[in-house]
């Protein structure tokens, strides 16, 4: 296991020398009024301590992709590690400090505003469809999820459909509900499952004596899928998420100063990774390779795989405690999915949110649409939902990109991440099956010939905005 502890170290030193730095390029302003205090409305924006937004920031975006995903990264083997470890300090944490932070930087406004502010009229229409459907099929896809575990736990007893309504009427408590007196009272509670859970695990592989496979760069997926461009979107949460970036506009409402923003949005983002790095290290360890996790994914999905890890390592009470740590992530995530998507349309028409019946007559007709896309299969829905995850976050970036150039910052630390993330999202939608299912001699060539031109018109705006200051101070010089 040497070679997990080694990877959770990287990813805090991470936090520390990398997310530092990239805190003192972006430049928090200690004494801009935060929309918390600026805009109160006791509703949506509610000034909360920074330990509590982070513990809801990390809820928030901790659904079942970092232990979803992670399992099925794992099947590459060891080299899933690096994408976590270098993923979450280089992109993820970048994407998730910058959506917050421009989020207070802009009336703590929702993702597909501040895209538009900075990319334009087009994308904020683009981004703010592509949002809201994103979130509702998010929500929808974190009820049924929860509701089959939960009936899982309860045979006999307590039917899916039953539960399927209790989960369905908390969330749509949790979005209706000042985020103070539901979300913020009982993400501590959850909190404490989800630590519970985690620890447990990487414990338990640790005590009963699990190794990991050796370290090495090869392909060690049973059914000799490429890395290239298929991990990096199956490891969406956990190495970087674009759901992230409808997040983080939430606690951007709640957090009272700047100077907590990479504690919070960069730090949740590392506390993510260690999440997905328990998980990848507990399918390969557990079932003494890629080869026997490949197997027991074929047999149960990752639920069951989930299921038999936690049985195993803790015992009935632990694993009972893991396993309802697997519900709270996508509880956590699939509430606030519905209620962003209630702000972001907000947001859109204009509508304030402080009279209830406003806030009704935005949420009704959006929780009828999740109740019945719930009856839905969304096997293949969830996998163009992975794609179009990183396509949002690709965009993300490249916003933070545009805001430093503007401010006339160093963008590399955005714009090298974006075009990273740009040939990702590219080559996947022209190589997967649900895609174009071209060859990879085509799909990879292709993608990154499409990276190399959004990075083309993006060095131009660079271009033109050094020109246009080069001029100006030739103008003031004469």
């Amino acid at each position: 296991m040497t070679l997990f502890f080694a990877a959770v170290a990287l990813l805090v030193a991470g936090y520390f020398t990398y997310g530092a730095i990239v805190d003192r390029v972006f430049g928090p302003d200690l004494g801009r009024t935060a929309p918390a205090v600026a805009q109160a409305d006791g509703i949506d924006f509610v000034a909360m301590s920074w330990p509590r937004v982070f513990l809801i920031q990390l809820l928030n975006i901790a659904g079942v992709g970092p232990i979803f995903g992670a399992l099925a990264g794992a099947l590459w083997g060891p080299v899933a590690f690096l994408w976590i470890v270098f993923g979450s300090i280089l992109a993820g944490g970048v994407h998730d400090y910058l959506s917050g932070l421009l989020s207070m930087r802009n009336r703590g406004g929702s993702i597909s505003e501040i895209v538009g502010f900075y990319l334009g009229p087009a994308m904020k229409n683009f981004a703010r469809v592509f949002s809201v459907v994103l979130l509702v099929l998010v929500g929808t896809v974190f009820v049924t999820g929860p509701a089959k575990l939960l009936a899982g736990l309860t045979p006999g007893a307590v039917s899916y459909n039953a539960w399927l309504g209790v989960v369905l009427v908390y969330y749509f408590l949790a979005t209706m509900l000042p985020i103070d007196k539901l979300i913020g009272r009982l993400y501590p509670v959850f909190g404490l499952i989800l630590l519970v859970m985690a620890v447990g695990i990487a414990g338990g592989l640790v005590v009963e004596g699990y190794a990991l496979p050796a370290f090495t760069l090869e392909n060690l997926h049973p059914a000799g899928l490429p890395v290239w461009a298929l991990l990096f979107v199956s490891i969406a949460c956990g190495a970087i998420s674009g759901f992230h970036a409808t997040q983080s506009p939430l606690m951007a409402r709640c957090l009272t100063t700047e100077r907590y923003g990479r504690r919070v949005f960069y730090g949740a983002m590392i506390g993510e990774g260690i999440i997905a790095l328990i998980w990848a290290a507990a399918g390969m360890a557990f079932y003494g390779g890629t080869p026997g996790l490949g197997d027991a994914l074929r047999a149960g999905g990752p639920g069951g795989a989930v299921h038999t890890i936690c049985m195993a390592l803790l015992g009935p009470f632990g694993g009972v405690l893991a396993i309802l740590g697997v519900v709270v992530c996508p509880i956590t995530s699939g509430d606030t999915a519905f209620r962003s998507a209630r702000l972001t349309l907000a947001d859109w028409i204009r509508l304030d949110q402080r009279p209830i019946g406003r806030r009704l007559l935005i949420a009704v007709p959006m929780f009828a649409a999740g109740a019945a896309l719930s009856q839905m299969n969304f096997d293949v829905v969830w996998r163009y939902f992975a794609w179009s995850n990183q396509t949002l976050a690709m965009l993300v970036l490249w916003t933070g990109a545009v805001y430093l150039v503007r401010a006339g910052k160093p963008h590399w630390f955005a714009s090298v991440p974006a075009a990273f993330m740009t040939a990702v999202s590219a080559t996947y939608l022209l190589q997967a099956p649900e895609g174009f299912n071209l060859p990879a001699a085509i799909a990879y060539p292709a993608g990154l010939a499409g990276a190399a031109a959004v990075s083309g018109a993006f060095v131009g705006i660079v271009f033109r905005r050094n020109a246009g200051r080069a001029a100006d101070l030739a103008a003031s010089d004469a």
